[in-house]
């Protein structure tokens, strides 16, 4: 079969791309990680940088397009971030047509400091955009707006060229990043990713006692038997964020129409923007429930596609063992719908909202006042509802429920869906052991 123009065109471009690359392609790939902070590398999962306690750290990211497949099997055409190749010299090989959607985990350390290079590669599919990208990390109270990633105060990298943030993580807590060029575009076409920053408490132990059954307050109070936690939400002081197992669940939505009609064509009215598709981790069900990582169902390659890495490689089928407390880390970047979740069967405790405690840390109150306690607004629910840009921290604690399999789920039952497919789009598994 002879293979459109376009295609063969493509294939040339990024051919000569690669061969001149040690001259001219190169040439503005200059991440930087200054002496003495560790480079982080891949994760074990392939989907984020590896997590480090060395008190300075440094990543690099690439921004580009791709593809992703959809539960029907149809491909969609995404913008994205993805991990960039440790070689400087190969970071436009094998970052070009290698989004990743979600973005890469990003997991930091209270007090770290962070030095995030971005490199732009540009858009194999399109290369008649020009359009550059920025790294934001949302609702995080930066030392400095030139590395907030708005294009109007900050700085923003250009096709081919790198840029490094710095961050100093002194605020712990469950947060998101994005591209904010063109917000509204770039976060439709699936430039967004999980982020949080562990606490400073971390690794202290909190001891739970156990706790007499009383009638119907049973399932109000605390333990069967005593237990001890040492993995923490928040430097809450007492113990009530700690957490055994944790889960980042980012709910996210396309409109399909766009993404098929973005192909070939730009700019797209913003206004009629609808989600025709809901996605958990950059999946819908079924497809949530799929554990590969780097072997998902890579899609139909394109040829102009280098590298036959999944594009989704983050899944969403959570378990635990019965007993353990569980940490949802509860997202949505969706730009057009509120979602409400809910877990069949489960409580969920609210513990933090928009990267707050429910109990302000008393270490950080005018005079560093301790001993001081604070309100409590943590409350028991059965369903949490999040709009674009929220995030919200609830712990699932299974010692008093029963072991088998809840479904994760959206009551937005319009969203259940894969286009026109039922039974899909923002829904997932629980399983208690």
């Amino acid at each position: 079969m002879v293979k459109p123009m376009k295609s063969q065109l493509q294939r040339l471009a990024l051919a000569a791309a690669a061969s001149l690359a040690p001259l001219v392609a190169q040439a503005g790939i200059y991440p930087e990680c200054p002496p003495g902070a560790v480079p982080l590398g891949p994760n074990a999962a392939g989907n984020g940088l590896e997590e480090s306690a060395a008190p300075r750290v440094c990543g690099h990211l690439t921004a580009g397009d791709g593809w992703i497949q959809l539960p029907s099997g149809e491909r969609s055409y995404i913008f994205g971030f993805s991990l960039a190749d440790p070689d400087p010299a190969n970071v436009m090989v094998r970052g070009i047509f290698n989004a990743k959607f979600p973005a890469p985990t990003l997991v930091f350390r209270e007090r770290q400091e962070v030095f995030l290079s971005l490199s732009n590669v540009g858009m194999a599919h399109r290369p008649d955009l020009f359009d550059p990208h920025s790294i934001h990390f949302h609702g995080y109270p930066q030392a400095s707006a030139v590395y907030d990633g708005v294009p109007e105060a900050s700085a923003t990298v250009n096709m081919g060229s790198s840029f490094t943030y710095f961050y100093k993580l002194n605020d712990p807590g469950t947060y998101v990043y994005h591209c904010h060029v063109e917000a509204t575009e770039h976060m439709q076409m699936g430039m967004t990713g999980n982020l949080y920053v562990r606490p400073r408490q971390d690794g202290s132990a909190f001891t739970f006692p156990a706790a007499a059954l009383a009638g119907a307050q049973a399932d109000v109070l605390g333990p069967l038997a005593p237990r001890t936690a040492s993995r923490f939400a928040y430097n809450d002081g007492d113990g009530s964020s700690g957490y055994d197992v944790e889960a980042a669940l980012q709910l996210s939505s396309f409109d399909q129409g766009f993404h098929l009609l973005h192909e070939a064509v730009q700019p797209l009215p913003f206004e009629s923007l609808r989600s025709t598709h809901t996605f958990i981790n950059g999946r819908g069900y079924p497809d949530t429930l799929n554990q590969a990582t780097t072997s998902f169902d890579p899609p139909v390659p394109d040829d102009s596609a280098p590298l036959p890495e999944s594009s989704q490689p983050n899944p969403s089928l959570v378990v635990v063992q019965r007993g353990q407390r569980l940490l949802l880390r509860l997202s949505n970047l969706s730009v057009v719908d509120y979602f409400t979740v809910t877990a069949l069967g489960l409580d969920f405790r609210v513990v933090g909202a928009g990267a707050s405690h429910t109990r302000a840390d008393p270490a950080r109150l005018p005079g560093g006042l301790p001993g001081v306690v604070t309100k409590d607004w943590s409350h028991r629910t059965s369903s949490v509802t999040l709009g674009g840009g929220e995030a919200v921290d609830v712990i699932v604690d299974t010692d008093r429920v029963p072991a088998g399999t809840y479904t994760f789920f959206t009551t937005n039952l319009q969203y259940l869906s894969n286009g026109s497919e039922d039974r899909g789009g923002i829904m997932t598994h629980i399983v208690v052991q």
